[in-house]
């Protein structure tokens, strides 16, 4: 092997100058063997490696590089143009592996030929795909990556990697890749770890010492000032969009990444002085603005999403104002909050002020990706939304064929109330994770020893959102109802967005989010009915959405045919305003639902009207001419029939 100008080793073998046959061929085990500073060889996967596999049945058996180069008739070859960047994104997280309902590693052909249509059917316009980066150790959910351009060959090939992708594109669906930068596995057999030998500076990966181990991941950081990581890192970004046709990437780890102490013990509250110190990480900070300066070169409508809590100023602004980028970031202090007033808080004590703050608490012109849950709440040792407001009960309780009780009542209005305003208030996109947004029971817990490497919690009950006589269907229709009515008003991205009620005493939220006019009743005790609701401005208003719904598990009592008329100023002052408005109108808030109104276009409902009646008396004419014939013609007969006798 040789040494260029940039310190990287290579070799080339040129192919048989007979045959034309590669000098290794397609699908052959590849390893590098180097000789340790210590003076013993060592056998490592190549850094660049395509694909990796494990000897099946085998305890604690090594990855094997695999050179993955296929014959022209056997690379896909994608059918489909990539989807455009949607006005309005809807995130569908999702783990390939653990899709299936059966105990086991579910296939990238599977996810394709039965996931996917699901996502669609529901109306979500971008996937995001998890765990895709080799990664030796199962149970860390994708993100102790071993081998960085590496396909998870416990899932298939990366030509069906590609398929999936295609298939997706055909859907309409954005991919997104969740991709890990921000460490890297300590496993130095199987990974790029184990190119690390302590080698200095300028000749290594990874950082030595503290500033390169992650004391709470147990993996190594790399050393973003070096020129040949930088190449590392952005070349595995342009293999990912270019081999496989991703359309961007969510970021991992970034809080990580943009400050040396990691934000490991440190709080953020919002001061300047937190983000802008020597504790900052200049130099991943210009790693993650190149990233997104390339991934925005190489396909204008990518997107790109960081995962940071801490806040840090213009993570979400273009390169071009020296921002770092990115196209959202997510608003992870959102499920924290959730989390935090359920286990902590009576419901009769929620306030709808103390939810508002938190909801909108984002950067201004920097978009957020808003979720009440994500794959973290669901992980063993915590509880997804739905198992924590109902418990052991989802077990009995969620038949359809008889009456809710209180818990499983409580459970099903709660776990939509709260989605529901998370899409209204939260950010200008939305995030679900796969099962979530039909309650899916339980908790994820990957095969390890702990569980007798068990696979039963590592899966997807599907058949539960598909058994009709079950409460999960219901659950997931109103999720489906609330894609559907953003598909149709554009409310989740849009950029009005006012909050015009917070009652903490009746427990109601009013707000105004696109041409939605949202009404919150989170009482568990009281109704409201004919309750003064400020209007954006005067007309008449149906509902379009509603949590009672009776095909959500609710008791059906909003009328959406029932027009609602404003009145002028307040309820005391036909002159005056009510919250800042001139005009109210009065609705039903039944207790723990949400509603939202529309204003009706009286116009284009007036020419809708006409134009069906214009289309019913055709259709009336046209049967009574089709009736006079036979008539007529019978008729005609008697008369001839009398006259022959």
């Amino acid at each position: 092997m040789t040494k260029d100008d940039f310190g990287v080793w290579s070799v080339e073998l040129p192919d048989d100058p007979t045959t034309g046959a590669p000098a290794i061929a397609h699908g052959s085990r590849v390893k590098i063997r180097l000789q340790h500073p210590g003076g013993w060889w060592v056998d490592r996967l190549p850094a660049w490696i395509k694909w990796a596999t494990v000897p099946e049945g085998v305890m604690g058996a090594k990855f094997d590089g695999i050179h993955w180069d296929p014959p022209a008739n056997e690379k896909y070859k994608p059918k489909h143009t990539r989807p455009q960047k949607p006005g309005s994104l809807k995130i569908y997280e999702a783990h390939v592996g653990m899709s299936s309902e059966n105990e086991g590693v579910a296939s990238y052909i599977y996810f394709k030929d039965n996931v996917l249509p699901r996502i669609h059917k529901l109306g979500y316009n971008a996937i995001q795909l998890m765990a895709i980066q080799e990664h030796a150790y199962y149970g860390s959910f994708g993100y102790h990556v071993t081998n960085p351009f590496a396909v998870s060959s416990r899932s298939g090939t990366p030509e069906e990697l590609k398929a999936l992708v295609d298939e997706a594109h055909r859907l309409g669906l954005v991919v997104l890749l969740d991709v890990v930068h921000s460490h890297i596995s300590s496993n130095a057999d199987d990974g790029l770890a184990g190119f690390d030998f302590g080698q200095g500076r300028g000749a290594n990966y990874f950082l030595q010492g503290d500033a390169g181990y992650h004391r709470q991941w147990d993996s190594k950081l790399f050393d973003y000032s070096c020129y040949e990581v930088l190449r590392y890192l952005l070349s595995n970004i342009r293999y990912w969009m270019d081999e496989y046709q991703f359309d961007g990437f969510r970021f991992d780890g970034v809080t990580s990444m943009l400050y040396h102490h990691h934000g490991i013990d440190v709080g953020f509250s919002g001061n300047y002085a937190e983000y802008c110190s020597p504790s900052t990480n200049v130099d991943a900070v210009v790693y993650l603005m190149l990233a997104n300066k390339l991934i925005h070169s190489l396909h204008k409508e990518a997107l790109t999403v960081a995962e940071d809590v801490s806040g840090m100023p213009a993570l979400g602004r273009p390169v071009e104002e020296c921002g770092g980028g990115f196209d959202y970031r997510l608003g992870m202090g959102i499920p924290d909050f959730w989390i935090k007033l359920l286990k902590h808080t009576r419901d009769e004590d929620w306030k709808p002020s103390q939810i508002v703050s938190v909801l909108c608490n984002r950067r201004y012109t920097e978009k957020t990706v808003a979720y009440a849950e994500s794959h973290d709440q669901a992980l063993v040792g915590d509880q997804t939304i739905a198992f924590r407001l109902m418990g052991a009960e989802m077990y009995s309780g969620m038949s359809a064929l008889q009456p809710a009780s209180p818990l499983i009542d409580r459970g099903m209005s709660l776990h939509k109330v709260i989605r529901a305003v998370t899409m209204a208030l939260g950010g200008e996109a939305y995030l679900n994770f796969m099962g979530n947004e039909f309650g899916h029971p339980e908790w994820m817990d990957f095969p390890r020893e702990g569980n007798d490497w068990s696979y039963k919690y590592c899966r997807r009950q599907w058949s539960l959102v598909d058994s009709e006589h079950l409460r999960y269907p219901q659950l997931n229709a109103f999720d489906a109802a609330c894609m559907a009515a953003d598909e149709k008003f554009g409310y989740i991205s849009s950029g009005l967005q006012w909050v015009t009620v917070m009652d903490d005493e009746k427990q109601v939220l009013v707000a105004e989010r696109g041409p939605l006019l949202f009404v919150f009743n989170l009482s568990p005790f009281d109704d409201y009915e004919g309750l003064p609701v400020p209007a954006p401005v005067p007309g008449k208003y149906r509902a379009v959405l509603d949590s009672d719904g009776v095909e959500f598990g609710g008791k059906g009592r909003i009328g959406h045919s029932i027009d609602h008329f404003t009145q002028p100023g307040s309820p005391q002052d036909p002159a005056g305003q009510f919250y800042d408005r001139g005009q109210y109108l009065k609705v039903l808030a039944p207790s723990r639902t949400v509603v939202a109104y529309a204003l009706v276009n009286e116009e284009k409902e007036k020419a809708k009207a006409g134009k069906a009646a214009a289309s019913k008396v055709k259709t009336v004419k046209a049967a009574a001419g089709g009736a006079t014939g036979p008539t007529t013609t019978a008729a005609a007969k008697t008369s001839a029939a009398k006259r022959s006798s």
